[in-house]
């Protein structure tokens, strides 16, 4: 997928797209308690937005269209919108990973921080098993990275993403990658066919470190060995159907509200694979492109409390 990234007449715009995890396999722990992985990672046409613009002059809170988090000292504001905007708003500034990611950037590169404002059009759900805030740090550095005009070299660059997340290095290029380590290990997937991509939250929160609690096993097989290509998309799902989500089945016991997903999903004659993402509690469904569209109506029309979106892969 190319990074969909904007040059207006106010200022910038990057597009921080969804982290699914096709497949993921807990493969150890290490001695300071990181688990170990070896997961496939794609990025659909579905995510959040990050705009940066000319510092205007501050309005009322009343008059704000959502929370805002300043950093008045070093005149960096982001205003939170969108559907999951108000679940950020009780973060602090200092915690948060867009102003943490721009900070570290300019900091890298010994720049002073533009005086911007910067917008998160929030439309993934929070915590959610879909890297949504990681790929809001990324999308932060590559922001900072266009408004300041310098560059880190790639070594630099993927160290700074791991120290704000394990899954930021990997949303830095929003690329389909094999990620193993604790998510530092990066390596380019074979070309994968076009698909369609069907996203699921049931709104029922789900706490990861319960899950990796709940393992029965955390030093499981890695992937099967990766093909120099896929032939179509029926290949790319034989060779999903040997791997897993190690993390579903204690999810699932914890949550039952995935399951109940999981099986909606493979209910649908269009699903040609359904699986939980990352930690959960978002879910996916992988189908022929095309038919994307008329699977997450369906679904919206039997699940109306559920978040459901979709979108097209490669």
């Amino acid at each position: 997928m190319t990074l969909d990234t904007t040059e207006t007449t106010s200022g910038a715009e990057e597009f921080a797209p969804a982290k699914v995890n096709l497949a993921l396999h807990i493969t150890g722990q290490r001695a300071d308690g990181y688990h170990l992985l070896d997961s496939l990672v794609v990025f659909p046409r579905i995510g959040d937005r990050l705009t940066a613009s000319k510092h205007q002059t501050a309005v009322s809170p009343m008059d704000q269209p959502s929370a805002t988090a300043t950093d008045a000292r070093k005149a960096l504001h982001l205003t939170l919108e969108g559907p999951f905007g108000s679940e950020l708003q009780q973060t602090d500034s200092a915690d948060n990973l867009v102003i943490r990611a721009f900070q570290a950037y300019c900091t890298a590169v010994s720049c002073n921080l533009p005086d911007v404002c910067l917008r998160l059009q929030k439309n993934l759900p929070v915590a959610s098993g879909i890297g949504g805030g990681s790929a809001d740090a990324a999308a932060a550095l590559r922001l900072a990275a266009r408004l300041t005009g310098r560059s880190l070299p790639s070594r630099d660059l993927q160290k700074m993403a791991l120290t704000l997340g394990a899954d930021v290095p990997v949303c830095l290029t929003a690329t389909p990658m094999r990620m193993s380590g604790i998510g530092e290990i990066l390596s380019l997937l074979p070309p994968l066919p076009a698909m369609g991509m069907v996203l699921i939250n049931p709104g029922v929160g789900v706490s990861t470190p319960a899950i990796f609690k709940a393992l029965d096993r955390r030093d499981n097989p890695p992937l099967p060995k990766l093909p120099p290509r896929f032939a179509d998309l029926d290949g790319l799902m034989a060779y999903l159907q040997q791997t897993r989500n190690d993390m579903q089945e204690a999810a699932e016991q914890l949550c039952p509200a995935i399951a109940d997903v999981v099986a909606a999903l493979n209910a649908q004659p269009q699903t040609l694979l359904a699986r939980m993402s990352g930690s959960g509690a978002t879910c996916f469904a992988l189908t022929r492109p095309g038919t994307e569209t008329t699977l997450a109506t369906d679904l919206r029309q039997a699940h109306p409390s559920w978040w459901i979106t979709s979108g097209l892969l490669g």
